[in-house]
């Protein structure tokens, strides 16, 4: 483990990547900007150390290395419920990559023939938006959420962030749930790419390449609840797309 030590200003990184000097440097740069930062040359260092009650804010995670690869770590940990936000480091640029990571759990994909500010600014981003996560919420003064609301065949579970469609669970993440909930008590409203989006991530909050950044990771997001769906019900096609704009949830 390669493991820089400065005072952890700005938080605790993780970074693995079997590019050796890729490593040093990426670590040494990420010390230098106030990041406490620990490398790791292969994905079973990585996994050892991120399944011991880590510290990282934060993982840095090379897609293409030998043995596990970096799906393959995040897969692991996402089974082991480690939700550490991912960043994936690669050389490879066809979406059907970031589909992938974005799918699996990742929150960002970012080349490594990007600069170090570019890096630098989707972490600054990242780790911002998992503060406002944390935030403990304001009392609510307004009715209170009901603990079970129904809309057709759908059935949501607000004290338990459980959906059921037609009487059988659908095992969606707290974010999937929060989507699904969104779109269906909206019933027919077109619900936009930008909306969606702030419900994953938090208002305000971008990854990815500009607009077409937030619209692949809400893309990835709706594939995922669709699959999720017709696992239970293959008839399923309440989630309508608007091209161009985002999503609606289509009243029976």
């Amino acid at each position: 483990m390669l493991q820089i030590e400065k005072t952890a200003r700005r938080g605790n990184l993780a970074v693995v990547d079997d590019d050796a000097l890729f490593l040093e440097s990426v670590s040494t740069n990420l010390a230098d900007a106030g990041f406490q930062t620990r490398g790791f040359p292969n994905g079973a260092e990585a996994l050892q150390y991120l399944a011991g009650r880590p510290q990282a804010d934060l993982v840095l995670l090379d897609w293409k290395m030998p043995g596990i690869t970096g799906i393959e770590v995040m897969q692991r940990l996402r089974a082991e419920q480690i939700n550490i936000p991912i960043i994936f480091l690669t050389v490879l640029s066809d979406q059907i990559y970031e589909e992938a990571g974005l799918l699996g759990g990742a929150v960002d994909f970012v080349e490594k023939s990007r600069s170090f500010s570019i890096l630098l600014r989707r972490i600054e981003l990242i780790l911002a938006a998992e503060k406002l996560k944390k935030k403990e919420p304001e009392p609510a003064i307004s009715e209170p959420v009901p603990h079970r609301a129904q809309h057709d065949d759908l059935t949501l579970r607000y004290d338990t962030r459980r959906a059921l469609w037609r009487g059988k669970v659908v095992d969606l993440t707290l974010t999937e749930f929060g989507i699904v909930a969104y779109m269906a008590e909206n019933p027919g409203r077109d619900v936009s790419y930008r909306e969606i989006y702030d419900i994953v991530h938090g208002e305000g909050f971008m990854a990815g390449e500009g607009e077409m950044g937030f619209r692949t990771n809400v893309r990835a997001f709706i594939k995922r609840i669709r699959h999720k769906f017709r696992e239970v019900d293959p008839h399923f096609s309440l989630i309508k797309n608007y091209p161009g704009f985002g999503y609606r949830w289509r009243a029976e």
